[in-house]
């Protein structure tokens, strides 16, 4: 396996601002937000993208999604009246950046409408 940073903060060799932590995943800061609120989830196991989540990672894929949603509540977002939005990026074209699952959380401020 190539060197990846995200398994660099799971593993505490890289600092991150952490938000959540439970043995199947990590939620932090994003060190470039593009809004005022803007962190990762992850999986602590090495997954590098969408295509290798399978049938077996169903319990894991909505552990994400949830923790995503507990930290929004925690940071003020998860109202009708804020929100957030959620983002899975896959593949190169679809600005994926680090090849290792992550679903970022953004809000804090009016999002565009635009997705691309």
């Amino acid at each position: 396996m190539q060197k990846c940073v995200f398994c660099d903060i799971v593993a505490g060799k890289i600092p991150a601002t952490i938000l959540y932590q439970d043995d199947k995943a990590i939620a932090f800061r994003d060190i470039h937000p593009q809004a005022p609120t803007h962190f990762l989830v992850i999986p602590k196991q090495h997954v590098p993208s969408m295509a290798e989540l399978t049938s077996e990672h169903k319990d894991l894929t909505a552990h994400l999604i949830s923790i995503g949603h507990e930290v929004a509540k925690r940071e003020g977002l998860a109202t009708v009246e804020k929100g957030y939005r959620l983002v899975i990026n896959y593949g190169r074209e679809g600005g994926q950046e680090v090849p290792h699952v992550h679903l970022h959380v953004i809000g804090g401020r009016m999002l565009s409408g635009a997705m691309g």
